[in-house]
């Protein structure tokens, strides 16, 4: 009985150390505060009255049907899932856009280039994957239409990946490709005369972060930023990331069960991966200093599980003094805007991404 009871005290002092250190690993700022709105003009809720459109349902239906592929695969086999499910997004799509492989500072990228597009208008595109898949391959849906709407050269970065690099190789890589992208165009080295930073999902994330890191470190900001359904805290403690589990059809066919996992093995899951607290703001920019940044627009649907991430982030920022908005949109997809034209909401949030750079280049004339 001595044994027992001595391994049993074992045990629970291991799980409180365990539990400690999880702790102690998320704690930080309290984001709840950022909940309630700071500016409401700030925030805009589009979408149609009479809820998602027939060809939203469509994509729904498609992504519902590779749920049951996705149950029960081990982490491998769920990173090739989704690199697969990445890859395949654009099959079929004709795009009137010039794809051009470059390496920039030695990372890989693609110039996408719209008809018209200014070459010393420039865009550092990070494509989302949480991480772990997507390339410039898998968005050339996103960068053509962003080339398209800004009139700009769109620099798509192929950074390294997760789990084979670590975060912060694949931070450095983007790091790399925007000062290089400073001094080169599509047609060679030439200085460029705007910059706007854009990226989705994971993409968002880093996004958000290079916009911080070029004022931390004195480099030229962007003009402006776009993130698309952005993840902002990778503590992933924000409500809509296990209430919205059930509306957000992309995100939880992918990823879903890692948001029934309790929050402190997410957290040593996160450490032991990332060699990172995920409360530092090199992985969660909104816990980071949010004044001083450029202009700075935020597109998610309420019903995803970034939703909530999205909003604390844009709130933070106004109430720091930063140009920042949100765009909404009722039951949509993760990153919806992928999927044009077959989602007529992609069209709309592509023209508004298009308004949001026109508005902040006349400001700026």
């Amino acid at each position: 009985m001595t044994f027992v009871l001595t391994i049993l005290g074992i045990l629970a002092a291991v799980v409180g150390v365990f539990l400690l250190l999880a702790w102690l690993f998320r704690r930080g700022e309290n984001l709840s505060r950022y909940d309630t709105p700071v500016d409401p003009a700030a925030l805009e809720s589009c979408g149609d009255p009479d809820g998602p459109s027939a060809g939203h349902a469509g994509a729904v239906a498609a992504i519902e049907k590779l749920r049951p592929q996705a149950e029960g695969l081990s982490r491998g086999g769920m990173i090739r899932f989704a690199r697969q499910f990445m890859e395949d997004i654009p099959t079929g799509r004709r795009f009137d856009c010039e794809f051009r492989p470059v390496e920039a500072a030695g990372v890989r990228c693609e110039w996408v280039l719209a008809p018209g597009a200014d070459p010393e208008r420039r865009v550092l595109y990070l494509h989302g994957g949480a991480f772990i898949a997507g390339s410039p391959h898998s968005h050339r849906t996103a960068t053509c239409r962003f080339s398209t709407v800004a009139r700009a050269a769109v620099l798509a970065v192929d950074y390294r990946l997760m789990p084979e690099h670590s975060r912060q190789d694949l931070i450095q890589d983007c790091q790399a490709a925007y000062r290089w992208l400073l001094d080169h165009g599509p047609h060679g080295p030439a200085a460029a005369q705007r910059v706007y930073f854009g990226g989705d999902s994971a993409g968002g994330n880093l996004a958000l972060t290079l916009s911080n890191w070029t004022r931390d470190a004195g480099l030229r900001q962007p003009d402006a930023v776009v993130a698309l359904s952005p993840l902002t805290d990778s503590t992933y403690s924000s409500p809509s990331i296990r209430g919205n589990l059930a509306t957000d059809t992309l995100i939880s066919t992918l990823f879903g069960r890692l948001a029934r996992v309790p929050q402190s093995v997410l957290t040593w899951m996160f450490v032991l991966d990332n060699r990172i607290r995920p409360v530092d703001p090199l992985v969660s920019p909104s816990r980071g200093d949010l004044s001083g940044l450029p202009p700075t627009l935020l597109q998610v649907s309420e019903s995803e599980m970034l939703y909530d991430d999205a909003r604390r982030y844009v709130n933070k920022a106004v109430a720091a003094g930063s140009p920042a908005r949100l765009q909404s949109w009722p039951g949509l997809l993760h990153v919806w805007q992928l999927f044009y034209p077959e989602i007529p909401e992609a069209g709309q949030a592509w023209r508004r991404v298009g308004e949001f750079i026109e508005s902040v280049d006349a400001e700026s004339a």
